[in-house]
């Protein structure tokens, strides 16, 4: 079994930045693909970027890639979001996400592809 906290949420203002942080524990937790998703309010849950275990490999949703940065340090089982100019559209609960399979490809982006999840850290984003 794997566990996952996230970390790292706030109230920020628009054009602010913020990281977030996800760390795994458990049996298989250092070799993990992790991904970051986000839910607002009546929304469905939206795949952010995920990264594959070696770090070599990331996949990012199109309208997100530029502003939003996946990252992982293995020696702390953690990954991290890195989002900068936020924009209050931003606003969501994230969600850290893992699964012992990797695809490149848009598969990454169901969340029926991911076995783990934690369970969120609130962002929100004021005008």
């Amino acid at each position: 079994q794997v566990q996952l906290v996230e970390s790292g949420g706030g109230l920020v203002q628009t054009g602010d930045s913020l990281r977030l942080s996800c760390a795994a524990s458990g049996r298989t937790a250092s070799r993990l693909a992790m991904a970051w998703f986000r839910q607002a309010p009546g929304k469905e849950r939206e795949f952010v970027a995920a990264i594959k275990w070696s770090g070599d490999y990331t996949y990012y949703a199109d309208s997100l890639k530029g502003r939003f940065a996946i990252s992982r340090d293995d020696a702390k089982n953690s990954v991290y979001l890195q989002m900068n100019s936020l924009k209050p559209e931003d606003t969501a609960t994230y969600l850290c996400a893992a699964s012992n399979l990797w695809q490149q490809n848009d598969n990454l982006m169901g969340v029926n592809f991911w076995r783990y999840w934690g369970q969120g850290t609130q962002v929100t984003v004021s005008s």
